[in-house]
Order: structure tokens, then C-alpha cells, then sequence
């Protein structure tokens, strides 16, 4: 097919179980054909490839490899792979919804400074669980829940960013920066975060528009091992690693970090027992304390190797 408007892109690692339902979902896009499909591979060694392969031949579909782990590497060979001046991005176990493509091709089509687009994300719970008592809802953004209301909202708080398991960006921006920074962004089982929060802050920084469209809706699959305490202790222990890094590449690191871990521990601790008859408060300010932990040690660890930031 000729060049599409849209490129949506699947990034996968070892998710065999959910990648068909993400692959038919993108298949069955409505009112909606300028578009083309990637899966990129990255280093999987279950049956990802025999999936992708089931669709085929497809006039939409693509399968690339790409053997380096990581996802923002992942990200960009999916970049790197097309000349779509629009890149979709839909987590392999997330499923899009019928007009999720229509969506977004409107937005960039009224706004030529949109730079990023992301949608409203809803939970698929495994069967037979629900929601713990000890979940909020702000806890629950670590599984992926994303709802800014009914209405489009222009992003100006980075930390409103839209879900990178339902995000989109346009190419010319992409090329500006240079692409995603490798350093971030979910490696193997390394929980690295804060991609998108940083690509919201560059698209500002350079005069561009992020949009939070409530139409452009996806649901994502909850992983029954995701449903316990010690799977979000070490997602916020990760998300303290990944916040210090980012304050590395805005250069905002040095001394000033171990006054503020130090700082947000405390609160942490202090809302912790403040809360303690409140399961879901109570939880929200423990995992939140731990992984200022983690970006303590990392910001001490990047004044000992400025030259080196850690992984």
C-alpha cells in the first residue's frame, strides 16, 4: 500500500497471550483506511512471531524484529520503519477501540501544532478479580487508567500526560528531538518510566500542543501478577529511578535531589500512619515513600558517576 497517514505500532515482548486481541483490534478499525500496521518484536521468545504470522498475509500488517531489549528502542525502529506522518502507539496488551484511529487522524487533522495525542484508558480485570480494597484510583494509573473526563483537554502539566500504552505523536516533532531517549522507557523487567512525561515536556519547551482526547479510548488488560502489593512497590520503586533520571537529562540533578527524596520520604512515611485506617491512602503514600528510596540511591549514584548515569 502507498504511504499511510497513520502508522500504528505495536511494541512487544513475550506478551503472546494478549497480541492477537491488540493485532484484531487495529485490524478492525472503522470509518477509517489510510493506515497501516507494525509490529515490532522486540527480542520475544515465546510465540509472538506465530501470532503476528496467523494474520498474514494481511495488506496492512507488518512484522519487524528488533533484538536489542527496550522499549523506547523498540519505539523508535517503529519510527524508523515507516514514513507516516502520525505514529500510533497501542500496548500488545491493550485493545483499541473501533474508531480509536478516526480519532486521532481528526485532532492532527484540525491542529497542525499537535505534537502528541493520547485517549481515555479503561481496565480489562482478569476474570474473577476486581479491584482491591488497597487500590485507588491514582494507584491504578500504574495499571494503565487514564481518565481526564468527557471532554478534549489541552495538556500544559506534563504530569497529565498521556498514557504511553494510548499515545500517539507526530513524526516532524519526533525527528526534532531526535527520537525517544533509550535511557528511558521499560527494559526487560526494568520498570523505567517517565518517556512520556519527558516527551511532554519537550513538545511544550518547543511551542507544540499536547491533547488528551476522551473519544480515542483503548482498554487495557490487567495481569493477574500485577494484582498485588508487591508489584506496585517495585513499579513505585522504578518510578523513583526513572523521575531522577529525567531530572538528569533536564538538568536539574546535584545536591538539591537528596533534599528532595529526603524531603518526600518523610511525607511518605508521615501519610502513611496518617491514613493508617484507610487502606488505599495508606498504601498510595508507602509505595510512593519506597520509591523515593530508589531516587535517593539513584541520585547519589549519578553524583558519584556524573558521567554515567545508572540503569
Amino acid at each position: 500500500m502507498s504511504d499511510p497517514k497513520i502508522s500504528a505500532i505495536i511494541c512487544t515482548h513475550n506478551r503472546d497471550t494478549y497480541l492477537g486481541a491488540a493485532v484484531d483490534s487495529l485490524l478492525n478499525q472503522q470509518d477509517f483506511e489510510d493506515y497501516d500496521i507494525i509490529v515490532v518484536d522486540n527480542g520475544s521468545t515465546d510465540n509472538t512471531k506465530a501470532v503476528v504470522e496467523a494474520r498474514m498475509p494481511h495488506p496492512r500488517l507488518r512484522y519487524v524484529w528488533e533484538p536489542t531489549l527496550g522499549l523506547s528502542i523498540a519505539r523508535n525502529r517503529g519510527f524508523q520503519e515507516t514514513t507516516a506522518p502520525i505514529l500510533a502507539y497501542l500496548d500488545d496488551d491493550a485493545e483499541a477501540s473501533p474508531t480509536w484511529l478516526k480519532q486521532l487522524d481528526c485532532a492532527y487533522e484540525a491542529n497542525d501544532k499537535l505534537a502528541v495525542a493520547g485517549g481515555k484508558v479503561t481496565l480489562i480485570w482478569p476474570p474473577g478479580i476486581t479491584a482491591p480494597p488497597w487500590l485507588s484510583d491514582e494507584m491504578a494509573g500504574a495499571l494503565g487508567l487514564y481518565n481526564l473526563g468527557d471532554e478534549v483537554v489541552s495538556i500544559t502539566q506534563p504530569g497529565l500526560t498521556p498514557r504511553g500504552l494510548n499515545y500517539s505523536i507526530r513524526r516532524e516533532f519526533l525527528q526534532q528531538i531526535g527520537g525517544f531517549d533509550p535511557n528511558l522507557g521499560r527494559v526487560g523487567k526494568k520498570l523505567l518510566s517517565n518517556e512520556e512525561l519527558y516527551m511532554t515536556e519537550k513538545a511544550l519547551q518547543l511551542g507544540w500542543e499536547v491533547a488528551y482526547l476522551p473519544d480515542a479510548l483503548v482498554a487495557h488488560n490487567v495481569a493477574p501478577e500485577r494484582v498485588n502489593r508487591s508489584w506496585f512497590m517495585r513499579r513505585g520503586w522504578w518510578q523513583g529511578i526513572s523521575e531522577c533520571y529525567r531530572e538528569q537529562l533536564s538538568g536539574n540533578a546535584g545536591f538539591p535531589q537528596l533534599f528532595r527524596g529526603g524531603e518526600r520520604i518523610l511525607r511518605g512515611l508521615y501519610k502513611s500512619v496518617k491514613y493508617a485506617r484507610d487502606p488505599a491512602r495508606r498504601f498510595d503514600n508507602l509505595v510512593y515513600a519506597y520509591g523515593q528510596i530508589g531516587y535517593l540511591l539513584h541520585a547519589i549514584q549519578g553524583m558519584l558517576s556524573p558521567s554515567q548515569p545508572s540503569r
